[in-house]
């Protein structure tokens, strides 16, 4: 009984025990299941932090200009001092000489193809004239390197064989400092450099001693063929893998800083003098300097065409911007002066129309005032009864005598043609003097018949003496002496 006790006992404290070790190692597990779970979750959401900067197209202005420089293959070289030359003053007179570019500076804009010359490791002097010789001053003895290359005058490098120039010299003594290893790669710090009043902005180095990435593949031994170029701004870091201008954007307004490092193949900063380096810039927007106007394109590629062509004359450009202005009052004064002429013509047609129309009606009126010098037929009346009784006969061609002052106005109206011109002139005048010559008219209308009335009128006395005709001489009389009278004197009138 004792033992089965103790055996039970025993087998309850081994279960006891088995439990316990399955209870940690299941705990165990869930821990380590919990962690990595916990990791993956967390993992796809920690999103990477935004970028500030980045790369743009150059501003437009200065891919107009730069084909004006595309066919230029500059040379440059260092005169003076010579190589390894020790100088027994702290000031130095350095001369250049450049071939195939023209450095100059446009008067006007400030700007031009030049040299930039960097002495150690300080920021670089642009040089606009190969005339005059740069003088550094107050230098420090010992070592110094002098580097020299080609510039676009937006400070851009130009890259061909030839463009870059070195030399390293001593003020009073030799030292180690400033003294590059010329078997290593060397990275030159051109750009950002000083104030800039316009993104974006441009970032540029010049590479000695860097093979190209395509010719150092098939040297395997090369620890630098597979070379980088780490860039830091403002703490945010980027890689560049090509030896070429770019321009960027995000940068703040006030102070920022840019950091260049050369890096070889396993991604390491390369120890040579100059091969790191830091440039603290400042940021102003609507900065008034003509490299901010034109990057903003303020300025058109055609009125700072001088900075690329030292020939390039500005006046013309003025001159085609001001001949429009001309031309805008040349065409306004134009349509002014075909108004009038409308006005003219119109003028001269509606005034005389209506006016010819007037002096018709006043010339058929005048017949009307014939019986008006009628009253003179007692005259003739005591006379020339007995003798024109017989003619009231013939007088039936009297209707035709009615019929000739009725023809009379077919003349007439030739006379208001020139009378439509001065009728708008003097109306008025004409009207007074036309009873004048209606009576001047109807006696010289009238002897033109009786003339002849009188010739038969001598063969046919006798035969109409009978009297009963008198009775018919009374309207007779009244039509003869508008005739028979008062044609006689008038005949010699004409």
């Amino acid at each position: 009984m004792n033992l089965w006790q103790r055996s039970s006992s025993i087998l309850r404290w081994i279960i006891a025990v088995v439990l316990v070790l399955s209870l940690v190692s299941c705990t165990e597990k869930g821990i380590s299941q919990e962690v990595t779970t916990s990791f993956q979750e967390t993992q796809p959401k920690a999103a990477p932090a935004p970028r500030q900067f980045s790369e743009v197209s150059p501003p437009e202005v200065i891919q107009q200009l730069r084909p004006a420089l595309e066919g230029y293959q500059p040379q440059v070289a260092i005169l003076t001092p010579q190589a390894d030359e020790v100088l027994s003053d702290n000031t130095v007179s350095v001369r250049f000489q450049v071939k195939d570019l023209p450095i100059f500076k446009d008067s006007q804009w400030q700007l031009g193809p030049n040299l930039h010359v960097i002495l150690d490791n300080q920021p670089y002097i642009a040089v606009y004239d190969l005339n005059q010789p740069l003088v550094l001053s107050d230098l420090t003895p010992g070592t110094h390197t002098l580097r020299v290359f080609a510039s676009r005058p937006w400070h851009e490098s130009f890259k061909n064989e030839g463009a870059y120039a070195q030399t390293t010299f001593h003020v009073l003594t030799k030292t180690d400092d400033n003294n590059p290893d010329p078997s290593l790669p060397l990275l030159t710090y051109s750009r950002p450099q000083d104030n800039y009043g316009a993104e974006p902005i441009l970032l540029d180095f010049y590479l000695t001693n860097a093979p190209l990435h395509l010719v150092a593949k098939d040297n395997p031994d090369d620890n630098f063929s597979d070379w980088r170029i780490r860039c830091t701004i403002n703490g945010e870091s980027f890689i560049l893998d090509s030896w070429q201008p770019i321009y960027l954007q995000g940068f703040k307004p006030g102070k920022n800083w840019v950091k260049l490092e050369f890096l070889d193949n396993q991604g390491n900063p390369l120890r040579n003098v100059f091969n790191t380096t830091i440039r603290l810039i400042t940021y102003r927007p609507n900065g008034q300097d003509t490299l901010s106007r034109i990057v903003r394109g303020d300025l058109k590629a055609d009125e700072v065409r001088g900075i690329v062509d030292q020939s390039y004359v500005q006046v013309p450009v003025e001159e085609t911007v001001t001949a429009p202005e001309v031309k805008q009052p040349e065409t306004t004064p134009s349509p002014q002066p075909v108004t009038p002429v409308p006005a003219e013509v119109k003028l001269p047609e509606t005034t005389p129309s209506p006016q010819p129309t007037t002096p018709v009606p006043a010339e058929v009126k005048l017949p009307e005032t014939t019986p008006s010098p009628q009253p003179v037929t007692p005259i003739p009346a005591e006379v020339k009864l007995p003798e024109t009784t017989p003619s009231p006969q013939p007088t039936t061609p009297v209707p035709a005598e009615v019929k000739l002052p009725e023809t009379t106005p077919s003349p007439q109206p030739t006379t208001p043609v020139p009378a439509e011109v001065k009728l708008p002139e003097t109306t008025p005048s004409p009207q007074p003097t036309t009873p004048v010559p209606a009576e001047v008219k109807l006696p010289e209308t009238n002897p033109s018949p009786q003339p002849v009335t009188p010739v038969p009128a001598e063969g046919k006395l006798p035969e109409t003496t009978p009297s009963p005709q008198p009775t018919t001489p009374v309207p007779a009389e009244v039509k003869l002496p508008e005739t028979t009278p008062s044609p006689q004197p008038t005949t010699p009138v004409l």
